[in-house]
C-alpha cells in the first residue's frame, strides 16, 4: 500500500462511525472522491442534514457494484500502526473493506475498466437499514459485499432469528416466596428449555446457536420478580431456520409472551472457480441487497477479531483483498461476454 493510501485509511479509521454517527465519515468520503473527479452521490439522499447516509460512487452505469457499510460496532478505538498490522474499530469490520474496495475500484479505472460502482452503507450493525433503502433504488447484475471473510468467498451464511421476550410473574416480600410468582423462575425453565433444545444440524451451516441478550429484571433483591425481559438472537441454518419459529412459538403462554422481531433467512452466494471458499455465521447487507441479480459475499480480515477489542488487520491482506477484487470483476466480465 502506498504512503498515501496508508494516510487515507489512518483518516478513515480516524473518524467515529459507530451505528448513528456514521454520516461525518459518510460526508468525508463523498468529498473525498468527488475531489479526485469521481461521480459520487448520497442514495437516496438523506431527509435531513444529519441524518447517515449512504454513499455510492459510479464509474460509467454500474453493473458490477463493490459493497460494504459504514458503521462499527461501539465503542470506538482509535487506530494503531504497527508496521504490518493496522489496529482499531473498523479496522477489518468494516473499514478494512472501504479501503479494500475503494483501492480496487482506483485499480480498474486506471486500467480504463468502466460501469461498475462502489456502494457504502450505513446502519448495517443494528438492521441493515441502508441496504433496506437502497433497495428501493435500481440495482445490477452483481453486487460484491465486503465482509472480514479471510479473504473467502462465501458459499453460504447463516440466517437470523430475532425474539423480544417478556416474562411476568407477581412481585412479593422475598422472606415469603410461596406468595409471590418469580418472573427469574420461570425465565430459568425457558432457558432450560432452549439450551436443551436440539435443532436439525445442517449438512453445509452445521449447528444452530442463539445468544441471550439485553436481560433486564430491576426488582430491588428483596422483592421477588414479577416481570424480566430480554432477547434472544438466533444463527439459523438451512435444517432449522422453520424448526426455530416453530420452537420459539411452542415457549408461549400466559406469563411468556414471545414476539417475533424478523431476521434473514440462511443463503447461499455465488463463487467463482479459482478462489478459495468458506462458510459463515455472521449476518450481512447481502440477504438485504435483493435489487441484483448475484451477490458474492469476501473481504479481508477475520470475524474472529471483529467487534473486539483487539480488532486488526494486516495490510498484505488488504493487498491481496484488492487485487482479488480486480479479479473478480474481471473474471464476471469475461464470464458474461
Amino acid at each position: 500500500m502506498k504512503e498515501s493510501e496508508l494516510r487515507f485509511f489512518r483518516e478513515i479509521l480516524e473518524i467515529n462511525s459507530t451505528t448513528g454517527e456514521e454520516r461525518k465519515l459518510a460526508d468525508m468520503l463523498l468529498a473525498h472522491m468527488r475531489d479526485e473527479g469521481i461521480d459520487a452521490e448520497f442514495a437516496p439522499m438523506p431527509h435531513d442534514a444529519i441524518q447517515p447516509a449512504n454513499v455510492f460512487a459510479k464509474w460509467g452505469r454500474p453493473d458490477i457494484v463493490f459493497c460494504t457499510h459504514l458503521d462499527t460496532v461501539p465503542p470506538y478505538i482509535s487506530p494503531a500502526f504497527d508496521g504490518d498490522e493496522v489496529r482499531g474499530r473498523g479496522s477489518c469490520d468494516a473499514k478494512g473493506q472501504i479501503i479494500s474496495m475503494y483501492l480496487a475500484c482506483c485499480r480498474l479505472a486506471a486500467e480504463g475498466a468502466t460501469d461498475f460502482g462502489l456502494l457504502l452503507l450505513h446502519g448495517e450493525e443494528t438492521g441493515s437499514f441502508g441496504a433496506k433503502e437502497f433497495r428501493t433504488l435500481p440495482g445490477g447484475e452483481l453486487v460484491i459485499v465486503g465482509e472480514p471473510t479471510d479473504n473467502c468467498m462465501v458459499k453460504a451464511s447463516k440466517g437470523t432469528k430475532a425474539f423480544a421476550i417478556t416474562v411476568t410473574g407477581k412481585s412479593f416480600h422475598s422472606g415469603y416466596p410461596e406468595n409471590g410468582d418469580s418472573a427469574i423462575d420461570r425465565f430459568i425453565d425457558f432457558s432450560t428449555a432452549l439450551r436443551e433444545k436440539e435443532f436439525t444440524h445442517d449438512p453445509v451451516l452445521g449447528a444452530t446457536s442463539y445468544n441471550i441478550g439485553k436481560l433486564i429484571s430491576d426488582n430491588p433483591q428483596n422483592i421477588i420478580s414479577d416481570k424480566l425481559c430480554c432477547r434472544v438472537y438466533f444463527r439459523t441454518t438451512f435444517s432449522s431456520d422453520s424448526q426455530v419459529s416453530e420452537f420459539m412459538a411452542s415457549l408461549a403462554s400466559n406469563h411468556i409472551k414471545i414476539e417475533p422481531l424478523g431476521g434473514d433467512s440462511p443463503m447461499n452466494y455465488l463463487t467463482l472457480p479459482g478462489f478459495p471458499t468458506t462458510t459463515v455465521s455472521f449476518g450481512s447487507d447481502a440477504p438485504q441487497l435483493t435489487n441484483f441479480k448475484e451477490r458474492i459475499l469476501c473481504g479481508a480480515g477475520s470475524i474472529l477479531v471483529a467487534h473486539r477489542p483487539e480488532e486488526h488487520i494486516r495490510l498484505e491482506e488488504i493487498d491481496k483483498a484488492v487485487k482479488q477484487y480486480v479479479d473478480i470483476y474481471h473474471f464476471y466480465k469475461n464470464q458474461k461476454q
